[in-house]
């Protein structure tokens, strides 16, 4: 009975010692109040700067302030340890991470989003972009890259366009052999409009080879078979509808033809002879 008292108040004494108490996660380390603290602190900075120019302070000591703060946040853990980017096909990695200019530790609160979105913006495939932070330590990137719709031939050089006829490349150009070449100035511009035209009539659109820009007011459209369609300014589109229903009821392109002129309303003057001999500027 003695030894069941003793152990009885034994185990009272251990259990009446105080306890460990459980870690507590800084508040300025939970993720709820992430935001707040980093907004908190640039925008007493952006405060204390703008007092600083509106009064005529030194600019120098908004500049050592805004670091101050940048560095504070930095030595809570407010540095990129990761870039997130989607969206991304024909642009090389490399290229982008260079045009971003952040690397791997550097304050994120000093990462300046809009001079990043307008580097990104000058690469050859990127169309646009969206940039932003996810405090504490990750950049998300998207961007939407440009899609190949022709071959613009001006001064005997090629070169990758977009549907709004803005230049992709200049070399390496083979991969894209199949794509319609428009040749002139402003071709570039009214490519996706005639793609758009000639795709009304799949028959002739199979045929087209290259489009050559006149005057900078029409088209005319090489065929194979070295057949030129001469389309007129107005109502090009209800030509080429002419054009169409002619082959169809006619095959006119499987004739020995060399100009196919449709520039008068309802009418087709035919020329035949040598194969080539049937430019027109």
């Amino acid at each position: 009975m003695m030894f069941a008292r003793k152990n009885k108040a034994k185990t009272e004494r251990q259990n009446a010692r105080p306890q460990p108490r459980p870690r507590v996660r800084p508040l300025w380390r939970q993720s709820r109040f992430i935001p707040l603290l980093a907004a908190v602190i640039m925008g007493t900075v952006a405060g204390g700067g703008w007092w600083a120019v509106s009064t005529g302070a030194a600019e120098r000591a908004y500049e050592k302030a805004r670091w101050s703060g940048i560095s504070l946040t930095a030595s809570m853990g407010f540095r990129v340890q990761e870039v997130m980017v989607s969206g991304r096909q024909q642009t090389d990695r490399d290229v982008l991470i260079k045009a971003l200019n952040i690397s791997r530790g550097a304050p994120i609160l000093a990462f300046d989003i809009l001079d990043a979105k307008k580097r990104l913006e000058t690469l050859p495939w990127v169309r646009a972009s969206t940039v932003e932070r996810m405090l504490p330590d990750t950049i998300l990137v998207s961007i939407v890259e440009r899609e190949p719709l022709a071959l613009w031939q001006q001064d005997k050089k090629l070169h990758l366009i977009d549907a709004e006829g803005k230049v992709i490349l200049s070399d390496n150009l083979e991969a894209y052999g199949d794509l319609l070449v428009v040749v002139g100035d402003g071709a570039e511009t009214q490519a996706s409009a005639l793609i758009a035209l000639i795709g009304t009539e799949p028959v002739l659109m199979a045929q087209v080879k290259a489009a050559t820009w006149v005057g900078g007011r029409r088209w005319n459209v090489h065929l194979k078979g070295d057949i030129d369609v001469r389309l007129p300014e107005d109502d090009a589109q209800g030509a080429w509808a002419r054009l169409a229903t002619y082959h169809k009821n006619h095959q006119v392109l499987d004739k020995n033809v060399t100009v196919l002129d449709l520039r008068i309303p309802d009418r087709l003057i035919v020329k035949t002879g040598p194969k080539g001999s049937g430019q027109e500027t």
